[in-house]
């Protein structure tokens, strides 16, 4: 989650003069970097909570096999939930007002990297925390 808001914080700085919409750190900023928090919570718990239904159902299979089997089994489905939101989030930056664009555009960026971050890295560094408990 530290990596989500880092990213967003670092666009924002970066871009701070050079996009035409207000980049303000102001209460809308500050509800875009809790609603991604949340966003990055519920897609890393789901691909968590997958990962320990199958633990149960494969207790043969060897961790890294359950969490590779989990990943495949949630990656379309965070794919489309992103893919959703980020659309939805693209036509309000497009055609909202000018004082929502900032919000959106926060938004849009934490989506991306929310996403990113609970599919390729949670997921990998608990498997690598864990690798002395994992026989691979």
């Amino acid at each position: 989650m530290f990596h989500d808001v880092l990213v967003v914080l670092g666009l924002f700085s970066i871009f701070y003069n050079i996009v035409p919409f207000s980049m303000e750190i102001d209460q809308a900023f500050i509800a875009a970097i809790l609603t991604v928090v949340g966003y990055s919570i519920n897609d890393t718990v789901v691909v968590f909570d997958r990962i320990r239904e199958y633990s149960v159902l494969h207790k043969k299979s060897s961790a890294v096999q359950v969490v590779d089997k989990a990943l495949n089994s949630t990656l379309s489905r965070t794919i489309n939930t992103s893919l959703s939101t980020f659309l939805v989030l693209l036509t309000i930056f497009i055609f909202g007002g000018e004082s929502i664009k900032g919000f959106a555009f926060a938004l849009m960026v934490g989506v991306v990297v929310g996403t990113y971050s609970s599919l390729f890295i949670a997921t990998p560094l608990v498997v690598d925390l864990s690798k002395n408990k994992i026989n691979a």
